[in-house]
């Protein structure tokens, strides 16, 4: 009987430990099922966070990626390849994927990337690439040099599509600076050249200004219609070009009025071949309909020279304004007097 006392002792011990045992094992239970709940809902949340990055990078054409360092091992995201027309599945291989970028991108891409790496710092490049499909795009980079230690160990940004942007820009550009319809630089940028001409008098070279002028160009409107007016101009520009083949600058600057700068010449003498050549190209014959009528040019030729008191483009008016007057489709060249400033003008 005590035997059997004593073990209903030790069963009344060990009983609220067991019990113990159980309620603990128990509340780690429910404390694991909590934290896998927990952690489920942080991965539907981050799922559905990297869908709408995901989507948005997509739609702002912007991707993301990553260099570590010194190995040029790659991480990209999805827009990345998207960008060079890679598989997501591609291997990343840093020396072929450069091989896209054009020259001059390449070259600027080394030295800023190398300088920032050098400066931990970061940087901004728009560069050209053309894809192994053959399709060219503009991509703008920007990147952050990320240490440890003092020590580069990766280098981070983003590469965001700006092809329409760089397009649209370009072609703002050259509504600025061309004339649409001949193609030549427009007034303001032969403005922009013609402040720049005294730079180009080196050595004593001769440099000067051809302002043209057509003749007959009035009576092409009013007979055949503007479309063979821009017919006329188109074919002016052309021939001009070929007449003036190492010229600083053939621009269309009114409606039928055109300039040309030149630099380097040997002697003036030079320049007024080239204007002799200027009157002969563009005298010519117009036919439409049975109809012909003939079409010349004016020229005024400028030297640039320091002392004279007028603007080179006043003194060039001047001279076309002269050879219009004598007879029109001839040049005539401005010449300052040495002893009282008056004007004369060379025939020619």
């Amino acid at each position: 009987m005590k035997f059997f006392a004593a073990f209903a002792k030790i069963a009344d011990c060990v009983a609220p430990s067991r019990r113990g045992r159980q309620a603990a094992m128990e509340a780690l239970q429910n404390t694991l099922a909590e934290t896998k709940k927990q952690l489920e809902q942080q991965a539907v949340a981050l799922a559905h966070s990297r869908k709408i990055f995901d989507r948005s990078s997509e739609a702002a054409r912007i991707g993301v990626w990553e260099c570590s360092l010194p190995d040029n091992r790659l991480v990209w995201t999805k827009m990345v390849y998207d960008l060079f027309d890679a598989p997501y599945d591609a291997e990343l291989d840093r020396a072929e994927i450069l091989k896209c970028y054009s020259k001059e991108s390449l070259a600027e891409l080394a030295r800023v990337r190398t300088r920032a790496i050098e400066e931990r710092s970061g940087f901004t490049l728009d560069a050209e690439i053309v894809t192994p499909k053959g399709h060219t795009r503009w991509i703008r980079i920007t990147a952050t040099v990320e240490c440890e230690d003092g020590v580069p160990v990766r280098i981070f940004g983003m590469k965001l599509d700006i092809t329409a942007e760089k397009t649209m820009f370009d072609q703002i550009r050259y509504l600025a600076e061309f004339d649409i319809l001949t193609g030549l630089p427009n007034r303001a940028q032969f403005q922009t050249a013609l402040q720049r001409l005294p730079l180009r008098c080196i050595n004593g070279t001769a440099a000067a200004l051809l302002l043209i002028d057509l003749d007959g160009f009035k009576g092409i409107n009013d007979t055949f219609g503007h479309q063979a007016g821009d017919e006329c101009l188109k074919e002016t520009a052309e021939r001009l070009l070929a007449a003036c083949q190492g010229a600083d600058l053939v621009a269309r600057i009114g409606g039928d009025e055109f300039a040309v700068l030149v630099s380097g010449y040997d002697s003036a003498g030079s320049v007024a071949r080239l204007a002799e050549t200027v009157v002969q190209c563009l005298n010519r014959s117009v036919e439409r309909d049975g109809s012909r009528m003939h079409v010349g040019a004016s020229v005024g030729v400028a030297f640039f020279d320091p002392t004279m008191r007028s603007d080179i483009f006043v003194c060039a008016d001047a001279a076309l304004y002269e050879a219009k007057s004598q007879g029109k489709n001839r040049f005539r060249i401005y010449q300052v007097s040495v002893s009282d400033d008056n004007r004369k003008m060379d025939a020619a």
